[in-house]
């Protein structure tokens, strides 16, 4: 008999619950099941770089290290199913080219792997760029002269050996990788200026190398500064005070012997000689130090100096100074000769003694000023200077108009010779035959009185006895006359005419005055009426 499996309503519920708990908790045997992806990859590449842990399916994030040369990374994603949509950093597709940034950056990369019915995972790789380790230098050169051995990079120390007058090299450093730092002796720039010690020594210069990544390398150049055998002076100075004097033939280090010549008051100088090379050790007239005040001898004589200069090899080269101390000067003549008023004739020349010198009448000074051609000469006379002073002065009065005042300028030298020079200064006599003033002593000049006006009138009533006419010359040197007779002599300024005329008719006075020329006149007429 035939069995039929009858499943009761309340069954079907039983059954329904246990599929739901299944599906929602699934069982204790595929608990490690829940941590892999849904869609999984088959494989996964990143070049140039190597996967952090190596690829598992069941992995899905990963570090990754990229060389620092390395610009951009190639990610090939390739899922196990083909009909699986794979998305590299946003873009479809199972292979893509994803740019690195700078050297120490970090980029993350997202690869979605999504299937057609809408289930997706996602894995992620940290690309790190390295930093660069290369500590290298490219080049290294050094000026004036080069390094030994030749340079590679790899080769860490070298020499470079100077002339003995190179004081300072030029050091110049290129980094393989711009990105590397240069310390040291020598600036991140590649270049250093470097001094040396005195010849005969050396100086190590290091150049260390630091790469991005914290490596470092240093180069070492020793620099080896030749002995001096330099025994030249490189100045030679010869003073009196703080006043340089002059070297014959001029300074050079090649030439040895000089002459300096100096005044006949200085009785020391002061030599200063410096050395080429510090090092060199100078001797004789002067001590190493390179300065010494030298006493002279009397006037006339000479002096010799030497200045013995040994270099550090030991070579000696011998300066030689001659200081001549000049004579007294024989020097009493003037340079100049110069007045205010007027020209002196002749022109003034230094060997021409005696001048004349023409001055109008109304010029009762003259200012004269003579300059020695040796300022330790001395004038004496109508003008004086003393030794050290360039000229002298002096305001000569004169005499009268028409007179003559002599000035004495004598020039004597530091050795006691002496010159005379004169300027003869003629005053000319006065041309003004002018008065100054005209009166009356009873009635009225018609017209006022001027001194351009020569002609006038004078009215006088009945009683008048008589009239004194009074004038005043302008140049007292004048001559006044009247009626024949002088009425005011040279250096008299009042002369006085008295008239009495008779009635109704007019009695006229000349006054005629002659300039102290003796060649200008002047004649004023005065004419004098005696009314009712």
């Amino acid at each position: 008999m035939k069995r039929f499996l009858i499943i009761t309503r309340a069954d079907w519920v039983a059954l329904c619950l246990v599929v739901l708990c299944v599906t929602l908790y699934g069982c204790k045997d595929s608990a490690s099941v829940s941590d892999r992806p849904n869609v999984p990859l088959a494989s996964l590449d990143v070049t140039p770089a190597t996967l952090q842990p190596a690829f598992s399916s069941d992995t899905t994030s990963y570090a990754a290290e990229a060389p620092t040369a390395a610009t951009s990374i190639t990610v090939t994603a390739t899922p196990q199913d083909s009909t699986v949509t794979v998305s590299i950093d946003g873009t479809v597709t199972t292979q893509r080219s994803i740019a690195l940034d700078q050297p120490g950056s970090t980029k993350t990369i997202s690869i979605v792997l999504t299937t057609q019915t809408g289930t997706d995972s996602t894995y992620t790789v940290r690309v790190t760029r390295l930093l660069s380790g290369d500590n290298n230098l490219k080049t290294l050169t050094v000026t004036p002269d080069p390094v030994s051995p030749s340079f590679t990079s790899d080769r860490l120390t070298y020499t470079v050996d100077v002339a003995t007058n190179i004081s300072a090299v030029t050091i110049a450093a290129t980094k393989s990788d711009p990105d590397a730092v240069l310390s040291g002796d020598v600036s991140d720039e590649g270049r250093a200026t470097i001094q040396l010690d005195g010849p005969g020594t050396q100086r190590i210069v290091s150049i260390t190398v630091t790469a991005p990544n914290q490596a470092r390398k240093t180069y070492r150049i020793t620099i080896r500064r030749a002995a001096s055998s330099n025994n030249n002076l490189s100045a030679l100075r010869v003073q009196v005070g703080t006043a340089d004097q002059t070297l014959s033939p001029g300074f050079s280090s090649g030439e040895t012997n000089y002459r300096v010549d100096v005044g006949t008051k200085v009785t020391s100088v002061t030599v200063t000689a410096t050395k080429a090379d510090p090092l060199a050790v100078i001797s004789g007239g002067v001590p190493n130090e390179g300065r010494a005040t030298i006493q002279l001898d009397g006037p006339g004589t000479e002096k010799d100096v030497s200045i013995h200069v040994a270099a550090q090899d030991g070579n000696v080269k011998t300066y030689t100074i001659t200081i001549k101390r000049a004579a007294p000067s024989s020097n009493n003549n003037l340079s100049a000769l110069s007045v205010t008023s007027g020209t002196l004739s002749p022109a003034f020349t230094a060997d021409h003694l005696a001048y004349a010198l023409d001055v109008p009448t109304n010029v009762d000074s003259v200012d004269v000023s003579a300059t020695k051609a040796d300022p330790d000469a001395v004038i004496s006379g109508s003008l004086s200077a003393g030794t050290g002073q360039a000229s002298g002065h002096a305001s000569i009065p004169l005499g009268t108009p028409g007179s003559t005042t002599a000035v004495s300028i004598i020039v004597r030298a530091p050795d006691g010779t002496s010159k005379p020079y004169s300027v003869t200064i003629n005053r000319r006599a006065s041309s003004d035959s002018t008065l100054s003033a005209l009166s009356v002593s009873a009635g009225t000049l018609d017209p006022p009185f001027a001194p351009n006006i020569v002609d006038y009138t004078v009215k006088i009533g009945l009683l008048t006895g008589s009239v004194i006419i009074t004038a005043t010359k302008t140049d007292p040197n004048a001559i006044m006359s009247s009626l024949g007779s002088v009425i005011a002599a040279a250096g008299t300024p009042i002369g006085q005419v008295t008239v009495s005329p008779v009635l109704g008719a007019g009695t006229t006075v000349d006054l005629t005055l002659i300039a102290q020329d003796g060649i200008n006149r002047t004649t004023y007429k005065i004419t004098v009426t005696r009314g009712l």
